[in-house]
């Protein structure tokens, strides 16, 4: 599921900004930009992610545990100078990891979102794309548009 990025005006000057970039600043710049996009996707499933209501039930995690699990993060195999790819996602596996909040890892996560034969899914990850994909492109169009012209600025005066 990608965000359509063909209706994007400016995308021509964008690429000769970038072109006038050395190539290390480009891939910040877009990794940057990138990772603003996945930070709206991020958020948005955090406040979608459901937390369970009622007192706590033996051996089920801590409420909030869900959203504590989801993050971000840069696929570097992935991701070159012209092309960013970030991953959005919920920490699974059974680990220990712990912090002072409870366990970071949610690996019932999969059940939640797309339910199981006693469960009626819970869907929190794909609405929260679908809900925001165009304030994700938009957040990297800001991004991009803020950014570059400084760094423009910055490799003309060297």
């Amino acid at each position: 599921m990608m965000a359509e990025l063909q209706n994007i005006s400016g995308l021509k000057e964008l690429q000769a900004a970038m072109k006038e970039l050395p190539a290390n600043i480009a891939r910040n710049v877009l990794r940057g930009a990138v990772n603003a996009g996945a930070t709206v996707i991020r958020e948005e499933a955090k406040t979608r992610a459901p937390q369970p209501s009622g007192p706590p039930i033996k051996d089920q995690p801590p409420p909030g545990t869900l959203k504590r699990a989801l993050y971000q993060k840069q696929i570097r195999e992935k991701s070159s100078a012209v092309l960013q790819t970030f991953f959005v996602g919920v920490r699974q596996g059974r680990s220990a990891k712990k912090t002072k909040k409870g366990r970071i890892d949610a690996w019932y996560a999969r059940f939640v979102e797309f339910g199981t034969s006693k469960m009626v899914a819970k869907p929190f990850m794909r609405p929260a794309f679908e809900a925001k994909k165009m304030a994700a492109v938009d957040a990297i169009k800001d991004y991009l548009l803020k950014r570059i012209p400084d760094e423009v600025d910055k490799a003309r005066k060297k």
